[in-house]
């Protein structure tokens, strides 16, 4: 497939040191995906769903020690350890590389390696990036078929250009003891050994996309953030678009899938997805930040995924999708997960495998499905998929958000005043843990910009990266920035904000700031709305006026805990981000 010198050398090294007894070049035909997946099925690998009513559909089961990503194993490999910083788990690159070459010693023995040349965006665009990666794992190739653009056409298009991301996968024994998700940014280098489960192997995801892809964007220019990326489109047919930052398990995929309320959809409202996890930023020629979504596909939490929690999500599941330690409804060869609907099937396979009445073993506390199970489906599977999806110069983006779950500290909605302000919103992004007992606020866990397991490098240097960035952009033309709080609770514990949908009138205020058609009163951490559209909304005006308040009490135990938070990058935090925070302080005092 290939004469690069750089790709076949290294090729052979690593041959030499896995031994696998045969290698395939995956072209990217659906003729040998086709192979793969029968071969997967004799083998047990995966399991081949119900034709009819889930077509090209299959299931795969992980280890029961390998499911979910291990951020204790994952490593940030650089020369010194202050270049990973603090948040990072740090091995010296010489260390780290002997360690690792003697698990990886004859590893694939008796097995097949698979060679998947893959891109990150679309073939051929200028913000997309060309890695391959090599796995012992079926499961791997089939799953990255469906994340990434994979096969000839990527080894055409990298031709005889050494640059490229090595990534190297072997599942060895699945032990946990000796697994190790390792990223090496300064080789561009990648090595995962001992799981299988989808977040630690395939590599083009967190690992390339953002470990790598968050170091290269500092060296080159550019930015890899876990933001997804939607558009919406006004009654005249003009799309604005927005890229959004959230922890998990605050509504990210539900916001990027986003159905409008009917007030708003009669109007002629609409959303586009573009992407829900992974957003590449560049300046454009005409000073604008432009956007791509570098997956082709969707690595979704399956539990609480229905039709009312997220109709487009589970309508992207219909069909060619790999489901991962979901249950198998043994009546009709299907799936079932928590969360999907009310109806455990009475005959089932729970994930780890054994035959159970569902409705019993539910009942009893259990749970069918994994809580991380997966389904991987592709984008273009999506209701709302945006017609400039495979767009290869980009998105505009007009406003970036970041948001967090707090019960007490933060509005529903602010704007930050401005770009260096707004890095500060979001490097002190937060969400509690723990469901808080009525009043009381639960163990605040920070996550700037939701990149906390993710920068490639010493997060105050990416504090640094977004200041840069913003110097080099027209403050006219660059995105405005906002912070939102879908989970603002009232005294007894409820939310005071509906959601879901609803979240629609939000966007709609912050696109109006980005044009200056909204009125905002100002306020000690930024600007808040003057009023939300509530329309046909069931909601107490004094619930909205308490929505966007700020309590300065509550909020000046928070500037202690950011000060504690900051404390640990030393003078390697941009003294910008200092300033900011004394600015906070002295307004709410």
């Amino acid at each position: 497939m290939t004469n690069n010198k750089t790709v076949l050398s290294w090729l052979k090294e690593m041959t030499d040191m896995t031994t696998p007894d045969k290698v395939v070049w995956i072209d990217g035909s659906e003729v040998q995906l086709e192979a793969l997946r029968a071969e997967a099925v004799a083998t047990g690998e995966m399991i081949k769903l119900n034709q009819d009513l889930l077509p090209g559909c299959y299931y795969h089961r992980t280890a029961e020690n390998d499911v979910a990503r291990v951020e204790d194993r994952t490593f940030i490999c650089t020369p010194t350890k202050e270049e990973a910083g603090p948040t990072n788990n740090w091995m010296a690159p010489d260390e780290m590389y002997a360690k690792l070459k003697a698990l990886y010693q004859g590893s694939m023995k008796g097995r097949t390696m698979y060679v998947i040349p893959y891109s990150m965006g679309p073939v051929g665009s200028p913000f997309s990036k060309i890695g391959i990666e090599l796995t012992d794992s079926i499961y791997v190739v089939l799953n990255m078929a469906i994340m990434t653009r994979i096969g000839q056409a990527v080894m055409d298009q990298l031709g005889d250009d050494p640059d490229f991301v090595k990534c190297l996968h072997a599942k060895k024994d699945v032990n946990p003891d000796d697994r190790y998700i390792v990223q090496f940014p300064q080789d561009k280098t990648i090595w995962s050994i001992n799981s299988a489960y989808g977040g630690n192997v395939l590599l083009g995801k967190k690992c390339f996309a953002l470990r790598i892809a968050s170091y290269l964007g500092m060296k080159e220019g550019w930015m890899a953030e876990h933001m997804l990326i939607l558009g919406l489109e006004n009654p005249q047919g003009e799309v604005k678009y927005i890229c959004a930052a959230f922890p998990s398990a605050c509504g990210k995929t539900n916001l990027a899938m986003l159905i409008p309320p009917e007030y708003l959809k009669k109007k002629g409202y609409k959303v586009w997805t573009v992407g829900d996890d992974i957003a590449w930023l560049r300046i454009g020629p005409d000073g604008r930040l432009y956007a791509i979504n570098p997956e082709a596909g969707f690595f979704g939490v399956a539990p609480g995924t229905s039709e009312k929690t997220n109709y487009n999500a589970l309508a992207a599941t219909k069909k060619n999708t790999i489901f991962t330690n979901v249950a198998i409804n043994n009546d009709n060869n299907t799936v079932w997960w928590e969360g999907l609907d009310k109806n455990p099937p009475e005959n089932a396979t729970e994930w780890k495998g054994t035959v159970v009445n569902g409705k019993e073993y539910t009942a009893a506390g259990n749970k069918l499905a994994h809580p991380n199970s997966r389904f991987t489906a592709p984008a273009v599977n999506c209701p709302c998929i945006s017609k400039e999806f495979e767009n290869p110069q980009g998105v505009p983006i007009s406003a970036i958000v970041f948001g967090g779950r707090r019960a007490k500290t933060a509005p529903l909605v602010y704007q930050a005043r401005d770009w260096e302000h707004g890095v500060f919103v979001g490097a002190t992004m937060a969400s509690e843990t723990t469901a808080a007992a009525a009043g009381a606020v639960g163990v605040v866990r920070r996550d700037p910009m939701a990149m906390k397991p993710f920068a490639g490098y010493n997060m105050a240097d990416y504090f640094g990266h977004w200041l840069e960035m913003g110097a080099k952009m027209d403050p006219e033309k660059a995105p405005k920035i906002f912070h939102v709080n879908w989970f603002r609770q009232d005294e007894e514990g409820n939310f005071m904000w509906p959601g879901f949908g609803e979240n629609m009138r939000v966007l709609l205020w912050i696109l109006d700031r980005c044009e200056g058609k909204a009125e905002a009163v100002d306020s000690p951490i930024g600007y808040l709305p003057k009023s939300i559209d509530t329309t046909d909304l069931d909601i107490d005006p004094a619930v909205l006026k308490e929505l966007l308040s700020v309590d300065k009490k509550v909020w000046l135990e928070d500037v202690e805990n950011q000060k504690e938070y900051f404390a640990q990058f030393g003078d390697r935090l941009p003294k910008a981000i200092k300033d900011q925070l004394a600015k906070l302080e002295a307004n709410l005092k």
